[in-house]
């Protein structure tokens, strides 16, 4: 995995990822960034920071369609009010809305929290732990699944701790190298290894296995 790593990094440089000015910014995000894309997350969190609402105690006191209006542009609205409230209700209800000391607790005892909010898996509870906490976590997500399982490091039907498992194995334990190989997944996913792949001009172009699998469906 480090080759890959190294390979990405030197061609599209550091990510600066996950875009976000607090912890808590970041933990929202995570939940609206579900199965859209990040231009209309921003659009939804900026209309929470305009209503002077980006704050988990007042976010989880607005009335819920109130607040599935605010973040409307992310898709899904309603479906995805209903998550964020139920991650706002940890967050108040489990740490009297103190972000700092959620995000200090045992690493494996908020993933296990996180976990059991309805609507959150493991993608979105990693990311918050990697991204907002400051936890060295891998965060797998589809551009990760995608473009290791074309280059034949995993199996098409692999699941998501073995994806995991195979990035970190060969990699330090270290907040700053995840985050980096995260982002330079999605940022390689997003222009080069989509559903229909161009490969021409991306940096893994000749780490493709001589007469690759086909992907299911091909």
């Amino acid at each position: 995995m480090h080759d890959v790593y190294r390979r990405l990094l030197d061609h599209f440089g550091p990510q600066a990822w996950w875009p976000a000015e607090t912890p808590f910014e970041v933990m929202v995000g995570a939940v609206l960034t579900q199965n859209t894309s990040w231009a209309n997350v921003r659009r939804a969190i900026d209309q929470i920071r305009e209503a002077g609402l980006l704050e988990p105690t007042a976010l989880y006191k607005l009335d819920p369609e109130e607040l599935a209006e605010l973040i409307r542009p992310c898709g899904y609205f309603r479906l995805k009010a209903g998550r964020l409230r139920n991650l706002l209700r940890l967050v108040v209800e489990e740490y009297g809305g103190d972000v700092e000391a959620m995000l200090a607790d045992d690493p494996d005892e908020l993933r296990r929290a996180l976990l059991a909010v309805n609507g959150i898996g493991p993608e979105t509870a990693d990311s918050i732990l990697l991204y907002a906490a400051g936890r060295p976590t891998f965060v797998v997500d589809t551009y990760t699944h995608r473009v290791l399982a074309r280059h034949g490091r995993i199996d098409f039907d692999a699941g998501y701790h073995d994806v995991q498992e195979y990035c970190t194995a060969s990699l330090e334990c270290d907040v700053q190298t995840y985050n980096e190989l995260h982002a330079l997944l999605v940022r390689v996913g997003h222009e080069h290894c989509r559903k229909r792949p161009r490969c021409a001009a991306c940096p893994l172009a000749d780490l493709l296995p001589d007469g690759r699998p086909l992907e299911p469906g091909e």
